[in-house]
């Protein structure tokens, strides 16, 4: 019968095939991060499931992507199968309980679980720019942005905010260049053509109010156990962009929000970050090394990390020499890449003698894994060759029926369902515009009538030729330009009033 405070792993196997010990997760460790690899259809998933099962029942929450859709069952009571009582007899799991655990479903899109929301400002502009896929200078444009933003007092909510203020600072680029450095209006056309693609792929839904505070994917249910939080990311993983920059958004969100603690007998929240190749890929350097700094400081705020991938060089090194867990499925060995992906994934294992690990890896059978986890004061295990135990929940997804049953008993229903849109930028510049076209004289009023018609002030044809070539400003255009000099001079008035922001551009609290 495994032990109370860990996480059963599973049991590790003699040379023969059968039972050698039990394997736990040492939960005063789990905040070391972690890391779960291995090919499609080795046991990934439910391995995640089986660790965040085990977190639950300790009473520690749970973040979580569910890619597949098949991740939701853990919110259902398993079955007795056969082939789940045949592995529960192999590492020697008795009595084998089948339980649900207590689960809040979320969704960009709102569709299969309660709607997830951010606001434009809260995610800050290093994140908005890997998820634009900004050059250097757009997301110097884009900083600039954030700059006037946060200290005119332009509240940055939704994406129609963040367009306004960019069509404000095409207007008075010169103005602004001066202060701030160069606007180019020709980066600020490909911002405004890569927010409309955004829009397109569905991310309107995700900018905007209420935003989700930290404290809703913390949540310990009445029975102590703590919630698992299931990200629907079946139709997210589309925008591969938007799902890791909402997941790093979320990380960086956990790191301001979170006080220190230190280390403590178990973790306050622990994050499973799958797909993680989608992170790293094609990511500036800079945003790599504040990832690196993230997960390293994370740890002291009580958070654990673990990374979900098909191959451990999918994870870049500083990363992942974070990461003091590791479960590692089957990997094959038929190119030159997957054959340094095994190689790199046995040499970070501390050396187990009863075999050879670089070999052991291709040979794993499904639902079984070499797993090295932290011991004694901190130390990595000798890696051991472990079956892993089967999951309490249900494997496989959750009916259409079940799912919506679940969100009406939600703690959370009825929250985050009605978007709020209150004052913004939007709003302040148009409504500034307006005010300074009411305060234009009757004059420059009047001239709205069509040319040659009734005009005693319009210009002849001749005179026309030999003018300037540039159109007469409308009223609207004059008003507009009066309310965005109007802006900039509040704005070069009020330097001292800048928001703080944190490792990854979010607002500090």
């Amino acid at each position: 019968m495994p032990q109370t405070g860990d996480i059963f792993l599973g049991a590790s196997r003699t040379d023969e095939g059968g039972f050698q010990a039990a394997e736990y997760l040492v939960l005063k460790f789990a905040n070391r991060h972690g890391l779960i690899t291995g090919a499609t259809g080795t046991g990934k998933t439910v391995t995640l499931q089986v660790l965040a099962e085990g977190f639950s029942a300790a009473g520690v929450p749970v973040f979580c992507a569910d890619i597949k859709g098949d991740l939701s069952g853990v919110a259902a009571q398993g079955e007795p199968k056969d082939f789940l009582l045949k592995r529960a007899g192999e590492v020697q799991l008795a009595p084998y309980d089948f339980t649900g655990f207590p689960v809040i479903f979320w969704d960009l899109f709102g569709q299969k679980g309660h709607p997830v929301r951010s606001t434009v400002a809260e995610m800050g502009p290093l994140l908005l720019a890997r998820l634009l896929d900004a050059s250097e200078a757009q997301e110097g444009v884009l900083n600039i942005a954030f700059k006037i933003a946060d200290q005119g007092g332009l509240a940055l909510l939704d994406l129609k905010d963040l367009q306004a203020l960019l069509t404000y600072m095409a207007e008075e680029a010169e103005a602004l260049s001066a202060r701030f450095g160069l606007i180019s209006k020709a980066s600020v056309g490909s911002l405004q053509r890569a927010l409309l693609v955004l829009e397109q792929q569905g991310a309107a839904h995700f900018f905007g109010e209420p935003a989700l505070p930290v404290t809703d994917i913390m949540r310990i249910a009445p029975d102590g156990r703590g919630t698992i939080s299931v990200l629907a990311a079946d139709r997210l993983m589309l925008s591969p962009r938007l799902y890791a920059s909402f997941l790093l958004w979320l990380l960086s969100e956990l790191f301001e929000e979170l006080p220190e603690v230190g280390d403590l007998d178990k973790p306050k929240l622990v994050f499973f970050f799958d797909e993680a190749h989608l992170l790293f890929k094609d990511a500036p350097k800079i945003l790599i090394e504040r990832v690196e700094q993230v997960v390293r400081l994370i740890r002291s705020k009580g958070v654990g990390v673990y990374f979900v991938t098909q191959n451990p060089l999918d994870v870049p090194e500083t990363v992942l020499a974070q990461l003091g867990n590791r479960v590692q499925h089957a990997l094959r060995a038929y190119t030159p890449r997957e054959q340094k992906a095994v190689k790199t994934a046995a040499e970070t294992f501390r050396a187990n003698p009863a075999f050879d690990t670089a070999e052991a890896i291709t040979a794993l059978g499904t639902g079984e894994a070499l797993v090295s986890t932290l011991e004694g004061k901190g130390a990595p295990a000798m890696v051991q060759r472990v079956l892993i135990r089967p999951p309490a929940a249900r494997i496989g997804p959750l009916s259409d029926g079940e799912r919506a049953s679940f969100l009406a008993q939600s703690p959370v229903a009825g929250l985050y369902e009605a978007v709020k849109d209150r004052e913004s930028a939007f709003e302040i510049l148009q409504r500034r515009a307006e005010k300074a076209a009411a305060a234009e004289p009757e004059s420059a009023a009047s001239r709205w009538k069509l040319p040659g018609f009734d005009d005693e002030d319009a210009p002849s044809p001749a005179t026309r030729q030999r003018g300037s070539a540039r159109p007469r400003e409308t009223v609207i255009e004059a008003a507009m330009k009066s309310a965005a000099r109007s802006l900039a001079s509040q704005v070069a008035n009020q330097i001292g009033r800048a928001l703080v922001r944190g490792i990854l551009g979010s607002l500090k609290r």
